[in-house]
């Protein structure tokens, strides 16, 4: 059983022009379409057996429809959605009321895209929220290729927004590019061993000793599978966790039994 918690897609009409616009925006090529589709078609091909599509709202007009669409969508095809939120949201418990009342397990943050630091008030105020009904949340973490003069989510920021919400979040955050995009030495020296889930989005093959020194140190009980598909394999991504020999029991934690925990779903 493997599940890939953090893949990316965009309605057919816009899939091709968006994926264009982000490559250009951040110099790189990603490995697939970003359609629904091509998404499935790769499962398939690499032998993933659920997804999960992780939205974001750039704007707080977006989060309604995206959340009605991805209820819509929800658990069919193997595939499972988070919910979208922006931090300027004009009403944040109504919001997550209907995330939680349509199904939808947790809320993503990109703090690149909505340009808001992870530790402003405002997401503060959201991740309190969200924890108050369970929801888990999601942030890109780290560099992002498309805004390499500032960094928005750093494992300072992490550590402020821990401390503020003082165990209100602790096993409910899951921090994408294990922790930090390009941040190696900060997630080991700072992040290891908190109560948070770290994804392996993207991280993979830019430093795969430092990788797995994370997984190792962090514990494989808080990590999950990710490749952040379009941008890259679904299947490569499978190969490099294979290639750590963390072992069996290791393995099923990282590509599976974790994420089902907290999918709140019984697939093995």
């Amino acid at each position: 059983m493997i599940i890939d918690f953090h893949t990316h897609t965009f309605p057919d009409a816009i899939a091709e022009k968006t994926l264009a616009y982000l490559a250009e925006k951040g110099n790189i090529t990603p490995f697939c379409e970003a359609t629904m589709s091509s998404l499935i078609e790769n499962m398939k091909q690499s032998g993933v057996d659920y997804s999960v599509v992780l939205p974001i709202a750039t704007l707080p007009k977006q989060e309604r429809t995206i959340n009605r669409v991805s209820s819509e969508m929800n658990g069919k095809d193997h595939i499972f959605f988070a919910g979208a939120i922006h931090p300027d949201c004009e009403d944040v418990e109504g919001t997550l009321d209907y995330i939680k009342s349509i199904g939808l397990f947790g809320i993503k943050f990109h703090p690149d895209y909505q340009g808001v630091h992870f530790d402003d008030p405002r997401y503060v105020r959201i991740m309190r929220e969200a924890a108050k009904r369970g929801l888990y949340i999601i942030t890109h973490s780290g560099y992002d290729v498309a805004f390499r003069d500032h960094v928005h989510c750093t494992p300072d920021m992490i550590l402020n927004v821990l401390k503020e919400l003082k165990g209100l979040i602790d096993g409910k955050l899951i921090l994408a590019h294990l922790g930090g995009y390009d941040f190696p030495d900060e997630v080991l020296e700072k992040l290891i061993g908190l109560p948070v889930y770290m994804d392996t989005a993207a991280v993979l093959r830019l430093y795969p000793e430092k990788c797995k020194e994370i997984i190792l140190r962090h514990g494989v009980d808080n990590i999950l599978f990710a490749s952040d598909s379009p941008w890259f394999s679904q299947s490569d991504y499978i190969e490099c966790i294979k290639s750590f020999e963390l072992g069996q029991e290791a393995e099923e934690k990282i590509f599976h039994l974790n994420a089902e925990k907290i999918l709140n779903i019984g697939l093995s």
